[in-house]
């Protein structure tokens, strides 16, 4: 590849990385537990949205359950996020003629 050519896929990736930032806060997913009896959603920003916990599972007699069905929404709504970012980032590459 011809090194100015390079150096305007360069360009390129600098200008459209600034549009894939602003895009990031309108990307989302939701990471689910319990059998979807907790949700939490995620913004490609890494900021939590939104929780929700489906009431039959608060139990004050086992905040430990409760605890561990939080993190496990969280960790599978954080994988998600990163996947789906992944993608956007792969694309982003693929069309400047870099390797993703």
């Amino acid at each position: 590849m011809d090194p100015m050519e390079i150096f305007k896929n360069l360009q390129n990736l600098q200008s459209q990385m600034g549009g894939v930032q602003d895009k990031m806060k309108d990307v989302s997913v939701i990471g689910t537990s319990g059998g979807d009896m907790v949700s939490i959603e995620i913004n490609g920003a890494m900021e939590v949205t939104g929780v929700k916990i489906s009431p039959e599972i608060v139990n004050p007699d086992d905040v430990t359950m409760l605890e561990d069905l939080v993190l496990a929404a969280l960790t599978d709504a954080g994988t998600k996020i990163k996947v789906k970012l992944a993608s956007e980032m792969s694309s982003l590459t693929g069309n400047l003629g870099f390797p993703g």
